[in-house]
C-alpha cells in the first residue's frame, strides 16, 4: 500500500497542528509522500502565511521597507520550529528570500516561499527526504502545467525514495522562473504526486470531514457525502461546492485512483471518498446540491428557428464575439435562451444584443437578471422514477416559481433557474425533500 497525504493550511498553521498531522502520518507506514500547503490561520483574524507573503512582496516591490512583515513571517515559521522541538534553522533560506524580494523575484516566487518552508519544516521533523517542487514540477512557456514532463520527471525523482515530503502550489516555468497554479495548487500538486507513484490513495487532510450534502451556511448541519464519483464531484464543484478544487481531479482520474478528503482534526472520520465508479449506492436519491447566484437569462425567439440550419451557432456566435462563455442553452421549437453571467455580461449586454440582430434576425430578445442556478446531483437519480417531480413538488410547496430547468443525458444532475431572492428557500427546500424526510 503507498499513500501520498497533502495537508492543508489550517492543518499546519501553528506546531500544535504540525503535531496532529505527524501523528496521522506516522500512524500507517503506507503515508510515504507528503505534500504540505503554507501555514494557514490558526485563528479567525489570523493571517495566512501566502498573505503575509503577497503583502510583504508588494512592499518589496514598490522599493519600500519591508523588513517589518518580512520579521512576523520568520517569527510564523520559527514559532513552528520551536514548538515542534527541532534543531533547524531558517536562517540561510530567508536570507536568500530577503535577496530574491529586492532583486524583484516576482509575485509567483514570493508566494510559493511559504510552501517551501513548510515542507522543509516537515521533512525535518518527519526525517523524510525534501523534494523542491521547483525541481519536479513543471510549467510550458505559455503558462500551462506540463503534465508528461512532470509525471516522467517526479515518477523517476521518487521511485526509488521510500519517504518524501514534497511542496504544493508551485513548480519551474519555461524560464527558469518559479510558478504557481492559479488555483488550489496544493491540492493538485498532491495529486500530480499519486500519480507519479502510482499510489493506492491520495489522502486529502483539511479541516472538515469531507464533503456535506449542501452548505453549512445554508442548511444546519447538513448529511455527509459517504462517497462520490469524479463526475459527481465536477458538477458539484462547477456550481460553487468547495473543499477540493475540482482541477485535482485529473492526474488521479486517469490512473484510477480514488482521493480520501480526510479531517486532521478528527483522524478517525472516514471522510468522503472520491472514485472512478463504484457500485455502492448513495445512501439518498442525490448526492449533493450546491449553486450560484449572480446568472441572467437571454431569451431570443424566431418562428420556426428549428428549421433553421445554423441557427443556434450563430446566436452563441454573438457570445463568442463580444468574450463572453455561456452557462446553460435550453430551447423549444421557436426559442432559445442563454444563461451568462450577469457581471460579464452586464457591460457588452447591448453589444450582444446587436450582434444576435445582426448574426441570427431573431423576432426579439428579451433579457431577464437577477437568477440563481441550482444544481441538484446524484447517481441515484437515474434509476429513480420522478425526481424532477418531486424537485416541482418541493419548490412548488414553498410558492418558488421555476425560471429555467435543464437535464443532460447522462440523468447525472438536473439544473434549476430560480430568482436570487428565492436561492436559499429553494435550497432548503430541496434538501428537506430528498434527505430530511428519509432520516
Amino acid at each position: 500500500m503507498r499513500k501520498v497525504v497533502k495537508f492543508g493550511g489550517t492543518s499546519l498553521a501553528d506546531a500544535h497542528q504540525f503535531e496532529k498531522a505527524g501523528e496521522i502520518v506516522r500512524a500507517e507506514s503506507s503515508r510515504r509522500y507528503v505534500v504540505p500547503s503554507a501555514p494557514g490561520k490558526r485563528n479567525p483574524s489570523d493571517t495566512k502565511v501566502t498573505d503575509m507573503l503577497y503583502a510583504c512582496y508588494a512592499q518589496a516591490e514598490a522599493d519600500a521597507d519591508f523588513s517589518e512583515l518580512f520579521g512576523r513571517i520568520q517569527d510564523r515559521y520559527q514559532e513552528i520550529i520551536d514548538g515542534l522541538h527541532l534543531d533547524l534553522s531558517l536562517t540561510e533560506e530567508f536570507a536568500l528570500i530577503e535577496a530574491n524580494f529586492r532583486a524583484h523575484a516576482g509575485r509567483d516566487y514570493a508566494a510559493s516561499r511559504g510552501e517551501y518552508l513548510n515542507g522543509i519544516i516537515m521533512a525535518d521533523y518527519l526525517g523524510y527526504t525534501f523534494v523542491d517542487a521547483a525541481e519536479v514540477v513543471f510549467f510550458r512557456e505559455n503558462g500551462e502545467f506540463d503534465d508528461q514532463k512532470t509525471n516522467e520527471v517526479m515518477g523517476d525523482r521518487l521511485k526509488n525514495m521510500p519517504n518524501a515530503v514534497i511542496p504544493g502550489f508551485y513548480g519551474i516555468g519555461a524560464d527558469g522562473r518559479v510558478k504557481t497554479f492559479s488555483r488550489g495548487g496544493s491540492d493538485i500538486t498532491g495529486s500530480i504526486v499519486a500519480r507519479a507513484v502510482q499510489a493506492d490513495v491520495y489522502e486529502n487532510w483539511t479541516d472538515v470531514s469531507g464533503f456535506l450534502i449542501a452548505d453549512p451556511r445554508i442548511i444546519p448541519n447538513p448529511e455527509k457525502i459517504s462517497m462520490i464519483t469524479y463526475r459527481e464531484l465536477r458538477e458539484l464543484a462547477y456550481m460553487g461546492a468547495g473543499v477540493l478544487h475540482e482541477d485535482c481531479i485529473f492526474p488521479v482520474r486517469r490512473e484510477g485512483i480514488p482521493i480520501n478528503i480526510r479531517n486532521t482534526n478528527q483522524p478517525d472520520d472516514e471522510g468522503t471518498w472520491i472514485v472512478e465508479s463504484t457500485c455502492q449506492k448513495s445512501r439518498f436519491v442525490i448526492t449533493g446540491i450546491a449553486g450560484k447566484k449572480g446568472f441572467c437569462s437571454v431569451n431570443i425567439e424566431k418562428d420556426k428557428m428549428n428549421m433553421e440550419i445554423g441557427f443556434g451557432r450563430r446566436v452563441l456566435q454573438a457570445f463568442e464575439d463580444n468574450g463572453i462563455s455561456f452557462e446553460h442553452v435550453p430551447s423549444g421549437i421557436d426559442t432559445m435562451t442563454v444563461f451568462v453571467h450577469q457581471n460579464e455580461f452586464m457591460n457588452k449586454e447591448q453589444n450582444v444584443v446587436a450582434a444576435l440582430h445582426r448574426l441570427a434576425n431573431p423576432d426579439m430578445v428579451d433579457i431577464e437578471a437577477d437568477i440563481a442556478l441550482i444544481a441538484v446531483v446524484g447517481r441515484g437519480m437515474k434509476s429513480t422514477r420522478g425526481t424532477a417531480a418531486r424537485i416541482f413538488a418541493a419548490l412548488a410547496h414553498e410558492n418558488i416559481n421555476i425560471r429555467m430547468i435543464d437535464q443532460g443525458s447522462s440523468e447525472l444532475n438536473i439544473i434549476i433557474g430560480v430568482r436570487n431572492e428565492d436561492f436559499e428557500d429553494a435550497i432548503r427546500a430541496i434538501y428537506n425533500m430528498f434527505v430530511l424526510v428519509q432520516l
